[in-house]
């Protein structure tokens, strides 16, 4: 097969190798460097060995990802503050088809933080079950297990991610209510807008890599979180201006200070309320993002 053709077959499974990488690395960026790797592996290999190229693809792409993780914990471990995941935009098709609540939880921002609980099999695991229907047989053959064990690792790790499902109670026309209703209490530093709309219990996470002025710890309660927000009206009166978007399956937004991308918010909305909010200021972990949206 000539390089031309490698190229166009690799490129007809990127997309969904992309979602995978994703979905189990949490960073677009070393989900791209990740299937770049996987062709690389693809072109070089002997394809009269290789007779099922998606499944083949696949099992590559996993057991890059599962090495990655090992070396991800310690940096992560390192890391200044919050870590959170890379935002995506999602109404473009980037993580594939978004169509159920289930698919938009999926690649939340919140169960790609849950799924860091995991171990890097487990995490495998649930995303082949979960975001692409693998059967259990397929899973052990993706991963050298035996289906039992794939079995036991699937259920281990439902156990574990039990307490995220079903975050997303709101319908999406009042998640995008919710949304327009605290942008505009931001712009006009309403505070006893907010107050309506923010659960008593919301916690606002920050993630600056130590690269930006960011909250190191995660700030718990209506209360605290109006406060902190009292404070940052300010920087909202300074010049700062928004766009909204699909951020990770719900609606979230983007904050630009001139025409510089300064932060990523997305949002968990529960029954009529914003339950938490995840905003993403370290620069390189907006790079993708900037991709997508022309300004890179």
């Amino acid at each position: 097969m000539t390089t031309s053709a490698t190229a166009d077959e690799f490129e007809a499974h990127r997309p969904r190798l992309f979602g995978l990488a994703y979905r189990m690395l949490g960073s677009a960026d070393e989900a791209e460097d990740t299937v770049q790797d996987a062709y690389l592996r693809f072109s070089g290999a002997d394809r009269a060995q290789i007779t099922h190229p998606a499944a083949w693809l696949a099992k590559t792409v996993t057991n890059l990802c599962l090495n990655r993780l090992t070396s991800a914990r310690a940096r992560r471990e390192q890391y200044v503050g919050t870590w959170l995941p890379e935002p995506v935009v999602t109404s473009d098709g980037t993580l594939g088809p978004l169509e159920s609540a289930e698919q938009r939880e999926a690649v939340s921002l919140a169960m790609l933080v849950l799924l860091e609980r995991l171990t890097p099999t487990e995490r495998a695991v649930y995303v082949l079950r979960e975001a692409f229907a693998y059967s259990h047989r397929e899973i052990a053959e993706v991963l050298d297990l035996s289906e039992a064990n794939c079995r036991q690792l699937y259920r281990r790790a439902e156990q574990r991610l039990a307490s995220a499902k079903g975050r997303f109670k709101a319908p999406p026309r009042r998640q995008e209510e919710l949304l327009a209703s605290f942008l505009t209490a931001a712009r006009d530093g309403d505070l006893a807008g907010l107050e309506r709309i923010l659960a008593a219990d919301v916690t606002w996470w920050s993630d600056g890599g130590g690269r930006v002025t960011a909250a190191l710890r995660p700030i718990e309660g209506r209360e605290k979180v109006l406060r902190f927000l009292a404070g940052a009206f300010q920087g909202f009166a300074a010049g700062f201006t928004f766009t909204v978007a699909e951020v990770n399956g719900a609606p979230g937004f983007f904050a630009w200070e001139g025409g510089t991308l300064a932060g990523a918010v997305g949002f968990e909305y529960g029954d009529g309320e914003i339950t938490g909010v995840r905003t993403v200021m370290n620069p390189h972990k907006l790079d993708f993002v900037r991709r997508q949206l022309g300004r890179a």
